[in-house]
């Protein structure tokens, strides 16, 4: 009797330890997934998150803004200087690169803390710029100007959120983005130019109306010249993220 124990001890222990195993390999560990809120920005986005273990995963996103106007642009700009852009579009991508430590149930469930990085570029059509030139001794009137550019930033930064599975079968999630905030360093080149031979008198002025657009969270330096001006933006970069997502699980 004694040696049918010890022959179905081993037996029993190895079922006990598959048992204990099989959640972990049956879980789905993949999920898709898409910002909803995102949409009223125009932003056209998609993310795919791979557990790989209970407590750790990697989501991947990238997004897309198709060309129109700026968002907000009122937020930032007064209205006298938000007229001189009226036909301003932009065009924007983002990629983002986050792993996620789950503090709950895990396998893509429960709260979690997300450092992350994110690489973002926008860029422009070409546009209308104008700016009122005031000679010394003479009469007020308008320069014309065309503008274009782009500028790319990469930061890092900090997310928490919660996610859900919302069906039996887990396999419907919502994920909500609760606060996020990033901050790194910003490059960019913009062009204004002009079918005037601008004077000194007239780049002296069109540089202080440049700088006194004073557009927020972003530092930029103003170098003009006979044929207009160049815009170089060379600071910080800041973002902040919240929203709602729906994805499938798998």
């Amino acid at each position: 009797m004694k040696k049918y124990l010890l022959l179905i001890l081993p037996f029993l222990f190895s079922k006990v330890c598959s048992q204990e195993i099989t959640p972990d390999s049956a879980e789905k560990m993949n999920i898709i997934k898409t910002n909803v809120t995102a949409y009223a920005f125009r932003n056209i986005n998609l993310s795919y998150e791979r557990a790989f273990n209970q407590w750790f995963s990697v989501n991947v996103g990238f997004g897309t803004m198709p060309e129109g106007k700026v968002p907000f642009i009122n937020a930032f700009l007064k209205d006298k200087d938000e007229e001189r852009f009226q036909n301003l579009r932009i065009k924007a991508t983002n990629f983002t690169v986050e792993p996620r430590f789950y503090l709950g149930a895990g396998y893509g469930k429960g709260f979690y803390v997300a450092p992350y990085y994110r690489y973002s570029k926008v860029s422009s059509n070409t546009f209308d710029f104008y700016y009122d030139f005031k000679p010394t001794n003479g009469v007020t009137y308008q320069i014309p100007l065309k503008g274009s550019g782009d500028t790319n930033g990469n930061s890092g930064g900090l997310m928490v959120g919660v996610q859900f599975f919302l069906t039996k079968s887990q396999n419907l999630v919502l994920d909500l983005w609760i606060a996020g905030a990033h901050y790194g360093s910003g490059k960019g080149d913009f062009t204004l130019t002009s079918d005037y031979l601008l004077t000194p008198e007239m780049q002296q002025q069109l540089k202080k109306e440049i700088e006194n657009l004073d557009i927020p969270f972003v530092k930029y330096t103003v170098e003009t010249n006979p044929n207009g001006a160049r815009i170089k933006v060379d600071g910080p970069w800041a973002g902040f993220r919240s929203g709602l997502s729906l994805g499938y699980r798998f």
